[in-house]
């Protein structure tokens, strides 16, 4: 492990995987069952699960970890396993960025949810000519030592919106701040990249 890797191990994962957790249980429902797309070794699922205890969550990820916390299925990263309309939600946390194709990646989300999803992403581009930079960096740091597909395919904030609207999806309660990374770490890692929102069928 690099000690870029241990720094991250040891002052970032942690508080991120929290706070993340936090945010996503607040775009959940109550309960029902809910499908993570990308979901690596589930725990943010698990702490999820604490904070909604109502709501079941399984996963599907390409790269299988030699633990996990919630039952995780391979996939392809194109086509989930799972039948139309089985699962209550779809979740995608920093997923989308690591596929060469994330609108079909949304779009099979779609397929498999009863009624939307949830995403945590980054966007890049302006206002912040140095976003990309520093999302590429981070992406390195957090996940080459577990293999992850790593094309740094990070949106801009139109081609967000772009996505949403070819998929017919609507956006609620956005959040755009977390407190991801300790001061004054959060100054140059989080700034406005980083969002999350619930999406839904107009």
């Amino acid at each position: 492990m690099t000690i870029y890797g241990r720094f991250h191990d040891k002052w970032v994962h942690g508080r991120r995987v929290r706070v993340i957790a936090d945010a996503l249980a607040e775009l959940l429902p109550s309960e029902g069952s809910v499908l993570d797309v990308g979901s690596g070794d589930g725990f943010i699922d698990k702490l999820i699960m604490q904070r909604r205890p109502g709501v079941e969550i399984s996963g599907v990820d390409v790269v299988m970890r030699g633990k996990a916390h919630i039952p995780v299925r391979q996939f392809d990263g194109n086509t989930i396993p799972f039948e139309d309309d089985s699962v209550d939600m779809v979740m995608l946390s920093d997923v989308l960025h690591h596929t060469e194709t994330p609108l079909d990646l949304l779009r099979e989300a779609l397929r498999v949810s009863r009624s939307g999803l949830v995403i945590k992403d980054v966007t890049t581009g302006a206002p912040d000519p140095l976003a990309r930079a520093t999302l590429v960096g981070m992406d390195w740091v957090g996940n080459a030592r577990h293999n992850v597909p790593l094309p740094y395919n990070f949106f801009t904030r139109k081609q967000w919106q772009d996505a949403f609207d070819e998929l017919g999806l609507a956006e609620s309660n956005r959040r755009e701040r977390f407190g991801l990374y300790p001061w004054p770490a959060t100054l140059l890692f989080e700034r406005r990249m980083h969002f999350a929102c619930a999406l839904r069928p107009t």
